[in-house]
Parts: C-alpha cells; sequence; structure tokens
C-alpha cells in the first residue's frame, strides 16, 4: 500500500487545492520502491502534459479505472497541476461527464471506448511518457493558469 508522508496543501485564491508541497524527501512509498518529491514533479509534470494532449483540463473529470496505488500518487499530483479532478471508474459504470481516463492494459477491453483513456503500462505510452517534458508547467499550457510544479 502506497503512504504518503509529509503531505501539506494549500488553497488558491480560486478554491481550487494546490498540489501538495514536500521536502526533498520521500513523499511515497510502496515497500519496494521509495519515490522522492523531485522524481514526482517531473513524473506528474510528463502525466500532465498527456492528460492534457487527450483534453483534460481546468474543471474536467478524469476516470481513474484500476490505477495502481503507487502509479495513482502520480496521476493524481498530475490532475491538481492541471485544475482536473480524478472520479473513479468501478467496472461496468460509466460516468457521462468523462472524457478523459487512466486506466492499465489489463482492465482497458472492459472499459468504454467514449474515453480517451491513457493506458499507463502500454508500449505507446511509456514512447511518449519519455519524449514529454518533465520541466514545471506553464500557465499556457494549462489554459492560462499556473498550478504549482
Amino acid at each position: 500500500m502506497t503512504a504518503i508522508l509529509s503531505a501539506r496543501t494549500s488553497a488558491l485564491t480560486d478554491g481550487i487545492a494546490a498540489v501538495p508541497s514536500y521536502t526533498d524527501g520521500v513523499v511515497a512509498s510502496d515497500g519496494r520502491f521509495d519515490l522522492r518529491a523531485a522524481e514526482l514533479d517531473s513524473w506528474s509534470n510528463r502525466l500532465a502534459r498527456m492528460l492534457l494532449r487527450l483534453g483534460a483540463g481546468p474543471g474536467c473529470l478524469v476516470g481513474l479505472a484500476a490505477v495502481p496505488d503507487f502509479e495513482g500518487v502520480a496521476v493524481r499530483h498530475a490532475l491538481a497541476k492541471i485544475g482536473a479532478a480524478a472520479v473513479r471508474i468501478n467496472a461496468g459504470v460509466f460516468t457521462p461527464t468523462t472524457r478523459v481516463g487512466v486506466t492499465v492494459h489489463a482492465r482497458r477491453a472492459g472499459l468504454t471506448d467514449d474515453v480517451h483513456w491513457l493506458v499507463l503500462d502500454d508500449r505507446a505510452t511509456l514512447r511518449q511518457y519519455l519524449s514529454t517534458s518533465g520541466a514545471v508547467l506553464t500557465a499556457a499550457e494549462v489554459g492560462g493558469r499556473s498550478h504549482a510544479s
């Protein structure tokens, strides 16, 4: 199980929760791997850009279907950076307001094609991830709203 450590959340002036701020220590651990703040920032910046390309953005609901706990930390961090929110997708349940989602290959076949899915363990996703910048998101990328790195 993922343990999130030392997270503090601040509120932005428009009422949307900012991404948690951390020291550069361990922010998550699954017992085998430790995730440090700098790694989380880079990972979530890349995921945020990938989600933006799929159509996610401020105010968007992004479906999460069977996202592993460890990866879920980075996905939720990415969603906070772009002003989107997560909604859990259970088997056989369709959320009509969700047009973008995140899942894994084993679950993808049972999910609707009406959603643009980012399949975390897909080879094409890995290629896209590796070619995407981990730099801090700009306000222009997020639709004019700047979120913490």
